[in-house]
């Protein structure tokens, strides 16, 4: 990829306790920030029309009802802060990652950038790929998987179904394994995800159904479902490329990989 396109990396921090003036906060819909944690977010790329982000893990990537941080309020926050604009902030979600996942992501600063930007994905111009802890085996060390899924917004679930269920989405992703390992009897997989669909939670439904779960995903791995406490998703959006929707130049972006798959494969294995 063109190394050119990355501008210096800028980490910004800011302190979940804070208040802002009345009128900013009515505006950009900040949320009240409990605690101290704090939050960091790396910005990659920058300019009037499109940020470039390392989404961390457990970071909702779109507005939600809840008093957690989410990318969008981070975005016009920081755009506020850092005077960058002039009323009310506009952050277009282009494509969104789980709440447990991180990784790059490309938000628009305006709602032309926004359609163009979504014009890619829906004609699938824009390149996402992921890695992956899988437990299990797949069929085969590098292949295509295409299923048929159904999601239920009540319940949050998404599974495979017959192609002639009625609101079935057809998913469509490529992969490749690039390690092996056994540990206690069980095989883990480091794999490559090239995700051609964007369906909710299609990476994890997909590859659970071709039987070879997530690590640590307790809510489609069969090896998970049974087990308490927390565990972090292995798995990581590590490679981003679209063209600039203003310029048409075209961009890439690709990060090492997030703490989620280095827990379980060493950083010299994961490029």
């Amino acid at each position: 990829y063109d190394k050119s396109v990355v501008i210096t990396t800028k980490k910004v921090t800011f302190i979940r306790e804070c208040f802002y003036h009345k009128r900013i906060s009515d505006m950009i819909g900040t949320k009240e920030m409990r605690g101290k944690q704090m939050t960091e977010v790396k910005i990659l790329y920058e300019d009037k029309d499109i940020i470039v982000v390392v989404k961390p893990a457990g970071m909702a990537s779109q507005e939600e009802r809840s008093v957690d941080v989410d990318m969008v309020s981070w975005l016009k926050t920081y755009l506020v802060r850092q005077k960058k604009v002039k009323g009310m902030p506009y952050i277009g979600v282009i494509h969104r990652l789980d709440k447990p996942v991180g990784g790059v992501m490309v938000y628009a600063k305006t709602q032309q950038a926004a359609a163009k930007l979504s014009e890619q994905v829906r004609n699938n111009k824009m390149t996402k790929e992921y890695l992956a802890v899988l437990t299990g085996t797949l069929p085969k060390k590098e292949g295509r998987l295409e299923d048929m899924l159904l999601s239920n917004g009540k319940t949050n679930r998404t599974e495979v179904v017959d192609a002639k269920t009625s609101g079935a989405q057809k998913a469509v992703l490529e992969y490749k394994v690039k390690r092996t390992k056994f540990e206690e009897g069980q095989q883990y997989s480091l794999v490559n995800v090239h995700l051609i669909t964007g369906r909710r939670h299609q990476i994890r439904v997909q590859m659970a159904h071709a039987g070879a779960g997530l690590w640590g995903d307790t809510r489609y791995n069969p090896v998970f479902t049974d087990k308490k406490g927390w565990f972090d998703l292995a798995l990581f959006a590590w490679h981003l490329e679209f063209d600039h929707p203003v310029t048409k130049k075209h961009l890439a972006f690709k990060v090492p990989a997030g703490s989620q798959i280095t827990a379980h494969f060493k950083a010299g294995e994961c490029k």
